[in-house]
C-alpha cells in the first residue's frame, strides 16, 4: 500500500524576491496535500457490450420410462455412482404411506385443543405481523 495515504508530500519551489536582479529560490519547502486514497475499482471480466451471456443449464431430464419406474431418479447427490433402485412396496415402512403430501389444512378445520392448531395459529400470526410491518422503517 505504499503510495496510498491520507496525505501526499509535494516539493514546491518558493522564490523570494531580492534587491538584486536575480531572485532566491528554495526547493526544500515541503507541503502536505490531503488526498483521497480510495482503492481503484477492478473491472469485472466478461461484462462488456460485446460479450455473449451464457445461459445456465440445469440437470438433464430422464425420459426413459423403464428407468423412471425402476430407479429413484435424481436422488443420488454424489458425482459418482448411480441412482438407487426402487424396492417393492412391502419393504418400505408403513408410516411412509401415511405422510400427508397435499396442501396444508386451514386453521378452521383443525381442533382448537390440538398441538397442530396452536402451531399453525402462531405461524399465521407471525406471517401476518411480517406482512403488516414489511414497508415500515425501524
Amino acid at each position: 500500500m505504499s503510495g496510498y495515504s491520507l496525505f501526499r508530500t509535494a516539493l514546491l519551489a518558493k522564490c523570494f524576491p531580492t534587491h538584486l536582479k536575480t531572485g532566491f529560490c528554495s526547493n526544500n519547502v515541503v507541503h502536505r496535500i490531503p488526498v483521497c486514497g480510495y482503492a481503484k475499482k477492478v473491472a469485472a471480466k466478461g461484462k462488456g457490450k460485446g460479450m455473449v451471456k451464457e445461459d445456465v443449464k440445469g440437470p438433464e431430464v430422464c425420459k426413459d420410462t423403464e428407468r423412471l419406474t425402476t430407479h429413484a431418479v435424481g436422488v443420488n447427490i454424489f458425482k459418482q455412482g448411480e441412482d438407487p433402485k426402487l424396492k417393492s412396496p412391502e419393504e418400505y415402512p408403513e408410516w411412509l404411506y401415511q405422510i400427508k403430501l397435499g396442501p396444508v389444512t386451514n386453521l378452521h378445520d383443525r381442533e382448537p385443543d390440538s398441538w397442530e392448531y396452536w402451531k399453525r395459529l402462531r405461524k399465521e400470526s407471525i406471517l401476518r405481523h411480517n406482512r403488516l410491518h414489511k414497508g415500515k422503517k425501524l
